[in-house]
């Protein structure tokens, strides 16, 4: 390695929550300033050392307002010296949280630097920050239709399904592989190295906070789950249809954080790196089927670092709905054994902006747990993007 070669040293995520469940009645804040503080409760290092924190989030209203990431570190008590950025990448906000930090270090503006997202979907729900207040505006106007059509991502999904022959059993059937493989992951206790324990608020059957807490230290979306009680699931989205709730990701709660530095800070505070990032990307995929950003991603990756998916051990691909990973194995030909080895959304939830971090999370301790070398992470995001990390164990 080279002195400027960026390193992950640690990485963590809270628990992913169901929608109403064990996280959701955890304040934004506190929920992402917990996971920002194990970073160093695990490794010893002074907080301030860190030169910039960067998070993720999509729904920037409410508690979740006013740049989330410099609150959560405020509220945690770290120092109030190191800056904060909140950045919207739709469903990628984290990972490229991740890529705007590895590139500050790259480049040589810090030499470390966290990246990190959190969103409680249960209290800030999906499609909140496009206020009602006609003065203000909407997200696209007769410019934009002029130019693409509006379409939501379940029928962005359904399209990816007509266009790359993907039928209803082959949703289904992945939709049971993310829960299976899920289940097993907790069963062996793979995320053992992961996971930040989180307090969290208990509320009354009425949703009223009791003043008592509890340790949430599991995901929450796993569901014991056959073939065949998919198979009746009704399907969402549009008639036709071929998604479910089954073979879509959940609505969740959650928060990761990721702590990076130069191979050189790394020597220097005596700490043993998990990790590289090789390289990164965010790229532009059709804003109208919208979600076949991670073919596009996965394709540059490999491209720009002269390697094949042959060379790839582990894949964390979000699960957002089945096709996405469907098309894009049909278009890349991966060794299935290697991608969400330890189940995706559609199991474990999708917390929007903190999932991109929370993918990090899994990728880099899957390949210490393994004994792999190469990993890619990559999501599609809304409005047709691809976000896309390139890792290397050390």
């Amino acid at each position: 390695m080279t002195e400027r070669d960026v390193v992950i040293v640690d990485a963590v995520r809270s628990p992913v929550g169901k929608r109403n469940g064990e996280l959701a009645a955890m304040q934004s804040i506190n929920l992402l300033g917990d996971v920002q503080q194990a970073l160093f409760d695990r490794t010893g290092i002074d907080p301030a050392d860190v030169g910039q924190v960067i998070g993720g989030c999509v729904s920037q209203v409410g508690m979740q307002t006013m740049n989330v990431a410099r609150n959560a570190w405020l509220a945690a008590g770290l120092p109030l010296e190191v800056g904060a950025t909140t950045v919207d990448n739709q469903c990628g906000s984290s990972q490229q949280a991740t890529s705007l930090a590895y590139a500050m270090i790259k480049a040589g503006v810090v030499d470390s630097a966290v990246s990190c997202g959190v969103e409680v979907m249960s209290r800030v729900k999906m499609g909140s920050s496009i206020p009602q207040e006609p003065d203000v505006g909407v997200p696209v106007n007769k410019r934009y239709w002029d130019h693409y059509e509006w379409t939501s991502q379940f029928e962005g999904a359904e399209r990816i399904a007509e266009q790359w022959d993907i039928t209803r059993a082959d949703t289904d059937a992945l939709g049971l592989r993310s829960q299976q493989l899920a289940a097993t992951a907790w069963a062996e206790d793979r995320f053992a190295t992961q996971i930040v324990p989180i307090e969290a608020p208990v509320l009354d059957d009425e949703g009223n906070d009791t003043g008592r807490t509890h340790t949430v230290t599991r995901d929450g979306g796993l569901r014991d789950t056959t073939l065949a009680g998919l198979e009746k699931l009704k399907t969402v989205g549009r008639e036709n249809a071929i998604h479910t709730a089954g073979s879509a990701s959940q609505i969740s709660d959650g928060a990761g954080a990721v702590l990076l530095m130069t191979a050189e800070k790394a020597a220097e505070l005596d700490l043993t790196p998990l990790a590289r990032i090789i390289d990164v990307c965010n790229v532009g995929s059709d804003p109208v089927l919208m979600l076949t950003g991670p073919i596009f991603a996965t394709r540059k990756l490999l491209a720009d670092n002269g390697l094949s998916m042959d060379d790839i051990d582990v894949v964390e691909i979000n699960e957002a709905f089945a096709s996405v990973v469907l098309a894009w194995e049909k278009e890349l030909s991966p060794d299935m054994a290697g991608v969400n080895p330890n189940g995706g959304a559609i199991a474990l939830g999708h917390p929007l902006g903190a999932t991109g971090s929370i993918l990090i999370t899994k990728a880099v301790h899957e390949l210490h747990r393994a004994g792999k070398e190469y990993a890619i992470v990559t999501m599609c995001c809304g409005g047709g993007l691809g976000t896309g990390t390139l890792i290397q164990r050390l």
